[in-house]
């Protein structure tokens, strides 16, 4: 499957695309490549992930094939590649009829170094059968997590690509992505039907110009002062000159107010979501680009293939579905390395909600249970990052399974901020407080939402209460000495620790898990970072930022705890073992075992099924389908 490198000087190869040197990491990677075959790249979107499929293209004999979903991105490198010599093309839906025979001709014969092409192209027998008498020495798979069905920008285009690998064979295959945690990496390699061992190389996620933020608002109020107050920030007065901005918005309607908001402040302002046609998205993106509008507002359809060098703030009115749509649409801020700022601002219904959009399914089909699971499971990692505990670009590098960039502590982000404030409860008084909460949850359990809960903990009268009899109750007023703001906050983390969720209906009902059941009874500690005392209200920055006092205590799994080697080294033997269960299977790699399942086996390394049971994401069928052979992983490492 490997072919062997050819012989080449990669320097004059660099010269002549334009670049005096190499970034760091590029040459392992081309080097990695052609020596190996196969690579699997994860870097940031700016990384310098084109060079590594450029560069080799530039210099083997015969066409390389480039498949990428963002025709505006193929076409602004195709540009690039002729005006440097190479001769380069791209094959999209976007071209006429005539021109897309002239260039399918002009490709037959050979006339290309590099085709670019969109995955829907693959469909066509008759291009597939070009292929195949090209035989490219090279097939680049650009923004490979979008073969991931259930992440978090699926193209179902891109399930073709596997089956176009098995029939052409190619002697190099590179896979790119800007965003993949280590199940989604599984997840590519096995949908491209590459082996486990194929190299991987993950590097570049450290952003330490990025000065990261996660707040909590009350209310539009609160959430419009925010956006405002950064945006003055980091680009001075309307019209300052010093950059743009793009707000990411949840819904099509609320990109469409704040847009009208931002423009009745004096900003150059516009909206962008999928709702538009080509025509309004495209004059958008361009007007962005070309610096005629400072900020767009926008859903996550805005952004992928955008590169504009000085943007210079992020802001999300609601979190994204994940660390990883997070971590990319944030990191379309600051390109050119100056400082950039990244603020996530959070609502106390954000929660509930994602819930019910997951359960809601698409196109009124309802959701399949693995995948809401999946999808719930990614969103709540999001939502522990954003409670903070530690440097926010460390707890992502850590993520991304990027620990040999770690920057111990980038000393911007609002959590380093806050580093040097002392204060905070002891874990004496964090149990005392947790099992309360959960108390109160169990006294609502499947009756009412979390504000009843909040309002049997603070004591307040309540009509709910009352009918059910509730503020008869012990735990009626248990935390009055509390403000609700910050009891609802300790009962949200309740959530993210797994302890609390919500029933699927039209108005979500609170639920104690067994989890949360077994914390509240002192069968398991209470590891939980509580908030700071300091109101919702008025606490600013404090709504995900603890200070040195307050650590968080985190389950083993949790991707904010680093590994050490011998753990690390079981996980990456855990994490082959699920790649080979999902091929013969079928199913994507998440469907037997997280990420973070597998991180806490590798701390834990549980030796009896029962033992296995006790790791997060581990149940009885589970345990029953693939105990025995997890068990031996942990028993062989």
């Amino acid at each position: 499957m490997t072919g062997a490198p050819p012989s080449l000087e990669l320097e004059p190869a660099l010269r002549r695309l334009g670049y005096e040197s190499f970034r760091p990491g590029q040459r392992e990677a081309v080097e990695t490549l052609l020596a190996r075959g196969r690579l699997l790249l994860v870097a940031p979107t700016g990384g310098g992930k084109s060079l590594i499929y450029q560069l080799p293209a530039s210099v083997l004999p015969g066409t390389s094939l480039v498949i990428s979903p963002l025709v505006a991105l193929m076409n602004d490198q195709v540009q690039a590649l002729r005006a440097r010599g190479v001769a380069a093309t791209f094959l999209a839906a976007t071209l006429s009829g005539d021109e897309m025979r002239r260039r399918m001709a002009q490709l037959a014969a050979g006339a290309f170094k590099l085709a670019y092409v969109s995955p829907e192209r693959l469909v066509f027998p008759g291009f597939r059968g070009l292929l195949r008498e090209l035989a490219p020495p090279l097939v680049a798979v650009d923004e490979a997590h979008c073969i991931s069905e259930w992440g978090h920008d699926f193209r179902p285009d891109y399930l073709q690509i596997g089956a176009l690998l098995a029939e052409l064979t190619p002697p190099r295959v590179l896979a790119c992505t800007a965003t993949a945690t280590p199940v989604v990496r599984d997840e590519i390699l096995a949908r491209l039907g590459l082996g486990a061992e194929t190299p991987q190389i993950v590097r570049g996620f450290a952003r330490p110009n990025l000065a990261l933020r996660a707040e909590e608002v009350a209310g539009q109020k609160q959430r419009d002062a925010r956006v405002d107050a950064l945006l003055a920030e980091a680009l001075g007065p309307p019209g300052g000159g010093r950059g743009a901005a793009i707000v990411y918005g949840p819904t099509r309607r609320a990109t469409e107010e704040e847009a009208l908001r931002l423009r009745s402040r004096g900003w150059r302002a516009d909206v962008y979501h999928a709702g538009f046609d080509g025509a309004t998205r495209e004059r958008v993106q361009r007007g962005f680009t070309s610096g005629d509008l400072e900020v767009v507002a926008a859903t996550n359809a805005f952004g992928m293939g955008i590169d504009r060098a000085d943007v210079r703030a992020v802001v999300h009115l609601a979190p994204p579905g994940s660390i990883e749509a997070y971590y990319q649409e944030v990191g379309r801020a600051g390109r050119d390395g100056a400082d950039a700022w990244g603020l996530l601002l959070i609502s106390p219904g954000d929660v509930a909600l994602r819930r019910r959009l997951l359960e809601r399914g698409a196109e009124g089909r309802p959701a399949e249970p693995a995948v809401v699971e999946h999808k719930w499971s990614l969103f709540l990692e999001l939502m522990r990052w954003a409670e903070g505990g530690s440097c926010r670009h460390d707890a992502i590098l850590r993520y991304f399974d990027d620990e040999g960039e770690a920057l111990h502590g980038c000393g911007r982000c609002d959590v380093c901020r806050r580093l040097d404030d002392d204060s905070g409860p002891g874990p004496e008084a964090v149990t005392l407080i947790v099992r309360k909460a959960l108390s109160a949850v169990a006294r609502v359990h499947r009756r009412f939402g979390l504000s009843a809960a909040v309002k049997l903990l603070a004591g307040e009268a309540d009509p709910r209460l009352e009918r059910a009899r509730l503020h008869l109750t012990p735990t009626f007023g248990t935390l009055k000495e509390h403000r609700q703001e910050w009891l609802l906050r300790v009962l949200r983390r309740c959530i993210t620790a797994g302890w609390v969720d919500f029933t699927t209906d039209e108005k979500p009902l609170a639920v104690l898990t067994d989890a949360g059941r077994a914390v509240m009874k002192a069968e398991r500690p209470a590891r939980l970072l509580l908030p700071p005392l300091a109101s919702a209200r008025s606490a600013g920055t404090a709504a995900a930022s603890p200070g040195r006092g307050d650590r968080p205590r985190i389950g083993a799994g949790s991707p904010d705890q680093p590994l050490d080697p011998e753990a690390a080294r079981l996980f990456e033997a855990l994490r082959s073992h699920r790649l080979g269960l999902a091929r013969d299977q079928g199913v994507p790699p998440y469907v037997v075992a997280s990420d973070r399942t597998l991180r806490e086996i590798a701390v834990m390394r549980p030796r009896t099924l029962a033992a296995l049971l006790e790791v997060h994401g581990i149940g009885q069928a589970k345990v029953e389908r693939y105990g025995q052979g997890l068990l031996e992983v942990v028993a062989r490492s």
